[in-house]
């Protein structure tokens, strides 16, 4: 059965449907998943310009999730009311059908209905409401799948960054950043680089959290209170993790080459080098979670919503990469049973 992937539309007054349109029009992607489209065609499509050189690009619309066809394109309806939407102007509709999208597609993920979301843009400024209070996807994810704790983690296929803090104040970051929080996060990446892309023993780097790494407590003590103690623990038992790396000189000497993955203390210190050497080919994918969910590493674009001018080259490979988790986990669940002697220890991450 071909991977039934769900697709939600994220801000419609951003390039969420030029880059799932732009994606779909090439068929070949039907041998690969079956594409289901959270939102109401016509609305999605019509406000925005086409390729008049290519063939219509057509979705079987349907209510629920259960009548989609395979191998075709879907769209599940997901709002019923009819609003006017200008590109490039986020609105208080078009956030509205941003988290009916995502609710939407969420839940059928959880009923089993789906087998991946890859999630379009949102604005997380235009998504809030009373009932939806998330910073944004991956927040949301993690409370909705009822996940302990989750791990942002940027990909291409010779790169990973992955995030301890998230989207909150850089001011915080000293007092969030513990050696539990930090173990987990670790712990979370090395089950994901095995279980999600295949790694059997995979190498990790951990950045420092100040300049040059602390020089030795120099320029700080969150590398040899927090960082070194845990990479300590994780090396007895047999993993190999490696760091703390001061970040710069790290990105700047290609040094996250010789690692499996690469694990940032805080946002922008991990996504501001991927998206510099990776930003069109990016995929967004949240580890920990009991399922799988990849967007575009990149947001909204209203400055160029509706130009017909947005790559969806990092959309297409969300894509792809959804398809592949789908596979790597079949395959591992496949495995596990047929391994012998006593059950390995299970992990509550997986």
């Amino acid at each position: 059965m071909l991977p039934r992937i769900g697709i939600s539309v994220g801000d419609l007054a951003g390039i969420g449907p030029e880059i799932i349109y732009k994606t779909f029009l090439d068929q070949r992607l039907l041998k690969f998943c079956t594409p289901v489209v959270y939102g109401t065609a016509t609305v999605l499509f019509d406000e925005f310009p086409v390729d008049p050189q290519a063939e219509p690009l057509t979705f079987r619309q349907v209510r629920e999730a259960a009548d989609i066809a395979p191998g075709k394109h879907n769209a599940v309806t997901c709002w019923d009311d009819d609003f006017h939407l200008t590109p490039g102007q986020p609105t208080q509709a078009s956030g509205t059908a941003a988290r009916q999208s995502l609710l939407a597609a969420a839940r059928d993920l959880k009923a089993g209905l789906l087998d991946a979301l890859v999630t379009a843009p949102i604005s997380k400024e235009n998504t809030q409401a009373d009932d939806f209070r998330y910073p944004g996807h991956t927040e949301f994810l993690t409370t909705f799948f009822e996940a302990p704790e989750s791990l942002m983690l940027l990909a291409t296929e010779d790169l990973r960054v992955a995030t301890v803090t998230g989207h909150i104040p850089l001011k915080e970051v000293p007092t969030r950043l513990t050696q539990e929080l930090l173990t987990t996060k670790l712990r979370i990446l090395i089950n994901s680089l095995k279980q999600d892309f295949g790694i059997e023993k995979p190498r990790v780097a951990v950045l420092g959290l100040n300049p040059h790494a602390g020089e030795n407590g120099l320029l700080g003590s969150e590398e040899a209170d927090v960082v070194t103690p845990v990479l300590q623990q994780f090396q007895q038992e047999g993993h190999l993790a490696y760091g703390p790396f001061p970040a710069d000189g790290y990105f700047g000497t290609r040094q996250f080459r010789q690692f499996d993955a690469t694990l940032s203390l805080y946002h922008d210190q991990g996504l501001i080098p991927f998206k510099t050497i990776a930003f069109e080919r990016g995929v967004n994918f949240t580890a920990g979670l009991p399922v799988i969910r990849t967007s575009p590493d990149h947001g909204t674009a209203y400055g160029i919503a509706g130009q017909y001018k947005a790559d969806p080259t990092s959309f297409r490979e969300a894509l792809y990469m959804a398809c592949e988790m789908v596979k790597q986990r079949k395959a591992l669940a496949e495995i596990k049973p047929l391994i012998p002697g006593p059950a390995p220890r299970s992990s509550r991450y997986e």
